[in-house]
């Protein structure tokens, strides 16, 4: 794609304007340094919708852009269920997670494990998410990033990790999560206005230039298959979205652990003024992910419509910006890419940043260390982590099936994680012994319903197998340790104190849940 002057000056105003933004929210006061909960917690003052608008920009990345609007050239809207999914899993997590996490002051994932279990399930979990979000996350973000900017600019993989690594890490690890929150609100503006731009001239141009909607009448009408949510069996995509089972299957166990438990994306809600403000930035992110699909779906179908030329679907969100976009937009289109990549790769930094100084060095290394001194540990792990994933993120290439192997990886470990937080939190007689059992067969369960106990079923529907199966592990072992075990060994009575007043919601939240479930209902009603 050829960028011009403007376009040039578009996105370099674009990337002096976050980290001007980045470093000027990260500055201390006179005299003044930061703590842990400034650090890694940005000070616990973030309103509502600076909440909403980083969990979006932290979970939207290049996969998202290029990968979903492949699937929508491939499949249609039915790739669409991971974001409306998604929504309705957020107002769950607002309304039942979030209250326990801050009513018990929980900083991290793994501090939540041990004040419900015991430091070995807090220790073990912290280890295993840090390789994860390191090895696994923090790579592909950078890989895929630099192969959007390989593909769209021609910038070589390796100057474009290099390159997202430095731009990322440069506000993120001197600010903490403060400057990575406050540069999401400007990136979510650049990801979502630039994304709805390819949308609005994709579409368009469908409708041979008389608007966006006779554009989108035009989608409905040349293309009536890619508008099906509920594939059938006869799908070539029902492998990977089975039917009725996207809404009532495994996937809720995917967006459980992903939205529910998982540091990277909960550490924004942790940071709120207050329950209720967490909670409505939740909601707002719940809104957002409904108009994800017309950024990062429909631009696919359009392209399909167009009849594009293409090697592969993942080519078809590259194809829109070099054909329709014009001169100065590309810029800003572009920006809107490279925003979902940068902050999806600072909110990572932070979160290993965050499990590394408080659950592991702490406990072990630092129980005596000041306040200042961990947030200096803090900012070295943030760049260790980053030197191994640019390491790393090159060697992706050469994994025929890389993007495909961590979507399952991640598949998993997902129903384990999602067994111990729901016991953990809602089963006072859920035990320590029980917790660290599930999470160590959780990968050998998981590897033989997909290759052995239930070969050839869909894997969505194996995570809800793998999660019902888990769940009686945790119930079976749990009441082992009732009948047999000492009770300072089962730690037993660790259960949260929980009363129905906890999940009190307020007129506003309960209002905009059921707008919310509404479109989402009404989308999959028009388009069942």
């Amino acid at each position: 794609m050829n960028f011009t002057l403007t376009d040039n000056i578009v996105f370099i105003a674009y990337c002096l304007l976050i980290v001007g933004v980045g470093l000027w929210v990260s500055r201390d006061k006179k005299g003044a340094s930061k703590n842990t909960e400034d650090y890694f917690l940005a000070s616990k003052s973030l309103p509502w919708w600076a909440i909403g608008a980083s969990l979006i920009a932290s979970n939207i990345s290049a996969e998202q852009f290029i990968g979903m609007s492949g699937s929508g050239f491939a499949i249609g809207m039915g790739i669409a269920s991971y974001e409306l999914m998604a929504a309705i899993t957020l107002i769950l997590v607002a309304k039942f997670f979030l209250p326990i996490f801050i009513k018990e002051k929980i900083f991290t994932m793994p501090q939540f494990l041990e004040k419900r279990f015991d430091s070995r399930v807090r220790t073990s979990l912290a280890v295993f998410w840090i390789f994860l979000y390191v090895f696994v996350n923090l790579t592909s973000i950078l890989y895929l990033g630099a192969l959007a900017l390989e593909t769209i600019m021609g910038v070589e993989l390796w100057y474009g990790i290099i390159a997202l690594a430095i731009f990322s890490g440069v506000y993120s690890i001197y600010g903490g999560l403060k400057a990575v929150a406050w540069t999401d609100v400007v990136q979510v503006v650049f990801l979502i206005g630039g994304g709805l731009i390819t949308t609005y001239l994709a579409v368009d141009a469908v409708g041979g230039n008389e608007g966006v909607w006779s554009g989108f009448s035009a989608l409905l009408q040349k293309a009536p298959e890619k508008f099906d949510m509920i594939l059938d069996k006869n799908h070539p995509a029902y492998e990977h979205l089975p039917g009725i089972s996207v809404l009532v299957g495994g996937m809720w166990i995917a967006n459980l652990s992903y939205w529910g438990c998982n540091q990277y994306i909960i550490q924004r809600a942790l940071a709120a003024k207050s329950i209720e403000e967490g909670q409505k930035g939740i909601i707002f992110a719940g809104f957002l992910k409904v108009v994800l699909p017309l950024i990062v779906v429909v631009p696919g179908i359009a392209a399909f419509v167009l009849q594009a030329d293409l090697g592969k679907a993942d080519e078809a969100y590259p194809w829109l910006l070099s054909t329709f976009v014009p001169e100065g937009l590309k810029g800003l289109a572009f920006a809107a890419l490279i925003a979902a990549v940068v902050s999806s790769l600072s909110s990572m930094i932070n979160s290993v940043s965050t499990i590394f100084t408080l659950d592991l060095y702490k406990p072990f290394i630092g129980k005596n260390e000041g306040e200042k001194k961990l947030v200096m540990i803090g900012r070295m792990v943030s760049v260790l982590a980053l030197l191994i994933a640019v390491y790393v993120a090159p060697q992706l290439k050469h994994l025929e099936q890389a993007f495909q192997f961590i979507q399952k990886y991640t598949g998993y470990v997902s129903p384990g994680i999602v067994v111990i937080f729901l016991f953990g939190l809602f089963w006072k007689k859920a035990t320590a012994n029980a917790a660290l059992v599930t999470a160590f067969i959780s990968i050998p369960i998981s590897i033989a319903v997909d290759n052995y106990i239930f070969e050839g079923m869909p894997f969505i529907d194996q995570m809800g197998v793998n999660f019902l199966l888990l769940s009686g592990v945790m119930v079976m072992v749990s009441l082992l340790d009732m009948k047999y075990g000492k009770a300072a060994d089962m730690m037993l009575g660790k259960g949260f104190s929980i009363n129905r007043t906890l999940f009190k919601t307020n007129t506003v939240f309960n209002a905009t849940s059921m707008a919310l479930l509404s479109a989402i209902a009404a989308i999959y009603a028009l388009w069942w």
